[in-house]
């Protein structure tokens, strides 16, 4: 082992395949030190401009690359009429009584001066001042300003002028809302106090003179302690409201933290630092190989894959404290460390936008209409792992487009994503429509093709015999209501476990057949071969079968016209039964390599099986549902799964059963999950529509589906709840004579009876989407897609434009 994380796995020489087609595979030892990409998509500055790119956190489904998050919509309060005219009305009755204190028509006004001033400042009955008493010059002027501040304070709470200022300056965001009454107490100070030759509003006048008439004198202006108690007390006055309604303490305390966290020390990277510059690295100081990737960046040496995968390598050493092994290698293979086992570090062809450090692709954009929620408007939608990872089915006829705008995309992205190392792929193409070149596999597995490199074992390297008879009996009569698989789960292993135990290994094709017949010759050999020391417990296994043999509950005829439609001419040598050590291994020569989908859960490997045509349709089938079986089994199968394995089913039609969408909603807790196309919800039983519905987690509606399959899926997305406006148009009835000739006169003149809106608000609760609108009201392109991840997340269902 000197590959030095640069190709194979632990244990992985022999049983990770080389490509079908392609690039040769790397000769063995360490390669050079930095080996250019086998095609860099990217050339350096657009790498740089791809990497630096944000990636803000969006919701789920939402394409993240550049994705500028829509603001939120600014509700603008608008004051009902009465408000407006509740703040008015005591203006006017302010300025009202205002006027009439002035003019001296206010009744008992200089019953109240006498009241609060000494009899002797005035002469008797009258408000003439003595001459003596300076004191009559001002009483005047300080009650008139008195009564006209206590005047606009209950006038201010009668009007709820402070709600209207409030409702004002709530337009304004902080620190805006902050600077603007900064702004208006700076104005009020200048109002109030005398900068210049007077105050315009006489609230310091009022102050001063009122102290000195209380105090009996001026003298008490000359203390420094009272004019400063003064000036605070009315810059108070005015500075009080404008914090309040500004909120200036909350902002202050803001302001605060952010000056206590203090500068960054210099030795550590800005938080802005671009991600070409590999500033995690920098952080944790590995300055070294941060600067050789900078570098293999802007050399062009890089692309998009190279980065995604050393991220990986990064993410997953750091866990395990290993940053001297990450260094190490780094330094030593610099773009190429940890390059897939294959030594492939790019797709040969990409038909689709892919975003590696998000691990999402992009399949369409949403709609802008009222209905779809404010986040999703206008964005792009993409699909990634965690997404996957509840599985997916998608429904729609050939027409709709949906392999070239759906599967493709995905496999294309999960072959990506298996070259970083981040999981494995399983696809299998229905008859005559491949999801990609065979370069971009390292695994093409064409059943029936005499000159396919690669076959299938039939057992998938499953050492129990109860294992293996239940995934070979689902593949066989999983879609026959009238056969329970169980039994026929039962019935096999009544066969292979002893044949294993005579022959070290399970048996082919044609000698199961042989045995499922019930053939003479066949079960007297299987007898005959027993170890000995096994014989009488294998014998009892054995003894059911025969009994059963050629009676009503003998299920062997079944099994066996169904293995008969896989023990055909086209498919000789394509199916392994395994070693004697029940493993399959190097195939001789001229012969197909067996290979086994266990190695999925070990390797991220990259595989694709095209299904057999021309008159094999019912073998095809048969060849779906056992490799989604083995697939199901491999992926719940015991043991550490760092990666993310994925299969996906292009044309699932005859291959989901009961068994399969038990095991469907069993995935997403085994780090996996299944892609299934259909034609239409019609190719699965009835029975299945729902439970099928519920156990995927997202969901895709085509157009062109039908109002049956509608249906279905309105049903599985639900009801939501929906205002209504109702407007209902009454005849108005006059009661009196003058109003009734009114009304006929008006109807001969316009020719309508005179009438009246009735207008009722409620809520209702609808469907998200009909079965109507699903079936009739979907354009060409457009699907609807409703997404969940991992974590629980969902995206309601959304019209997707799949050619945006």
């Amino acid at each position: 082992m000197d590959s030095d994380g640069m190709r194979d796995a632990r244990g992985t020489r022999r049983a990770v395949p080389r490509p079908a087609s392609g690039p040769p595979p790397m000769p063995q030892g360490p390669p050079p030190t930095v080996p250019p990409a086998e095609r860099a998509p990217l050339a350096a500055p657009s790498l740089v401009a791809w990497l630096d790119a944000p990636r803000p956190d969006a919701a789920t489904g939402i394409w993240r690359f550049g994705h500028v998050p829509p603001k939120p919509a600014k509700r603008r309060l608008k004051l009902a009429p009465a408000t407006v005219a509740g703040a008015a009305i005591p203006l006017v009755i302010g300025t009202v009584l205002w006027a009439m204190w002035v003019q001296g028509l206010f009744p008992y006004k200089s019953a109240l001066i006498r009241l609060v001033t000494p009899d002797d400042w005035w002469y008797a009955g009258s408000l003439w001042g003595v001459e003596t008493v300076w004191q009559t010059e001002y009483v005047g002027m300080v009650v008139d300003n008195i009564f006209f501040a206590l005047l606009a304070c209950c006038m201010g709470y009668l009007g709820s002028w402070p709600a209207l200022v409030r409702h004002w300056l709530g337009r304004w965001q902080q620190p805006a809302r902050a600077a603007v009454t900064a702004v208006g107490a700076v104005l009020g100070l200048f109002l109030v106090f005398p900068f210049f030759d007077g105050d315009p509003v006489p609230v310091y006048t009022t102050v001063v003179v009122l102290l000195a008439l209380i105090n009996g004198g001026w003298d008490v202006l000359g203390s420094p302690m009272v004019m400063f108690l003064v000036d605070v007390g009315v810059a108070l006055m005015v500075l009080l409201p404008c914090a309040r309604w500004g909120e200036w303490l909350p902002q202050f305390r803001q302001w605060t933290l952010a000056h206590r966290a203090g500068p960054r020390p210099k030795n550590e990277p800005a938080a802005t630092a671009p991600p070409s510059q590999w500033p995690l690295l920098r952080a944790a100081g590995q300055t070294h190989a941060a600067d050789l990737l900078s570098a293999e960046v802007l050399a062009g040496r890089m692309n998009d894959v190279d980065c995604a995968r050393v991220r990986r390598a990064w993410d997953s050493l750091q866990r395990e404290g290993r940053l001297v092994s990450f260094t190490d290698t780094v330094l030593r293979h610099g773009a190429a460390a940890w390059a897939h086992p294959s030594g492939c570090r790019d797709l040969p062809l990409r038909t689709s936008t892919h975003d590696l450090l998000t691990g999402q692709v992009r399949i369409g954009r949403c709609g802008t209409e009222e209905k779809v929620p404010t986040a999703y408007r206008g964005a792009g939608m993409a699909l990634d792992l965690a997404v996957l990872g509840t599985s997916l089915l998608a429904v729609g006829p050939p027409e709709s487009a949906r392999t070239e705008r759906l599967t493709v995309p995905i496999v294309e992205s999960l072959a990506l994503e298996a070259l970083t190392g981040a999981c494995a792929v399983l696809t299998v193409s229905a008859p005559g429509t491949p999801t990609g070149p065979d370069g971009a596999f390292d695994v093409v597995i064409r059943p029936g093709d005499p000159g396919s490199l690669y076959g299938l074992h039939l057992y998938a390297e499953v050492t129990d015999p109860d294992e293996a008879a239940s995934v070979l009996a689902e593949g066989l009569v999983g879609d026959l209501q009238s056969v329970d698989t169980g039994r026929a789960a039962t019935a096999l292993a009544q066969l292979i476990g002893p044949y294993r135990a005579a022959h070290g290994r399970f048996p082919t094709v044609p000698a199961l057949r042989e045995l499922l017949e019930g053939r003479p010759e066949a079960l007297s050999a299987l007898v005959d071969a027993l170890p000995p020391h096994e014989a009488p417990a294998l014998r009892r296994e054995l003894d059911p079968w025969v009994r059963r043999a050629g009676t009503a509950l003998d299920i062997g005829p079944v099994l066996a016209d169904r293995l008969s439609r896989l023990d055909r001419p086209a498919f000789r040598d394509f199916f392994d039964a395994g070693d004697e050590t029940g493993a399959g291994g190097d195939a001789p020569a001229g012969r197909m390599r067996p290979f086994s989908l266990r190695a999925l859960g070990h390797h991220p490997l990259r595989v694709r099986i095209d299904l057999p045509d021309h008159g094999h349709e019912e073998a095809a089938q048969m060849l779906a549902r056992l490799v989604l079986a083995q697939f199901l089994a491999v992926a719940r199968a015991g043991g550490t799964r760092s990666h993310f394995v994925c299969l996906v089913l292009d044309d699932a039609s005859g291959a989901v059963t009961p068994g399969a969408v038990r095991a469907v909603q069993r995935l997403r807790s085994h780090n996996a999950g299944v892609v299934l196309g259909l034609r239409s919800l019609g190719d699965v039983p009835e029975a299945l529509h729902g439970p099928l519905l519920g156990a995927v987690g997202c969901r895709v509606a085509f157009s062109g589906i039908n109002t049956w399959d509608g249906r279905a899926f309105a049903e599985a997305w639900g009801t939501e709840w929906v205002e209504t406006t109702e407007v209902a148009q009454h005849t108005v009835f006059a009661d009196q004579p003058i109003t009734r000739a009114l009304h006929a006169l008006r109807k001969l003149v316009t020719g309508k009876a005179v009438t009246t809106e009735a207008i009722t608000v409620r809520q209702v609760e609808r469907e998200r989407w009909s079965a109507s609108q699903l079936a009739h009201e979907l354009s060409p392109g457009h699907a609807v897609l409703s997404l969940t991840s991992v974590k629980g997340e969902h995206a309601p269902p959304l019209l997707v434009d799949l050619r945006g």
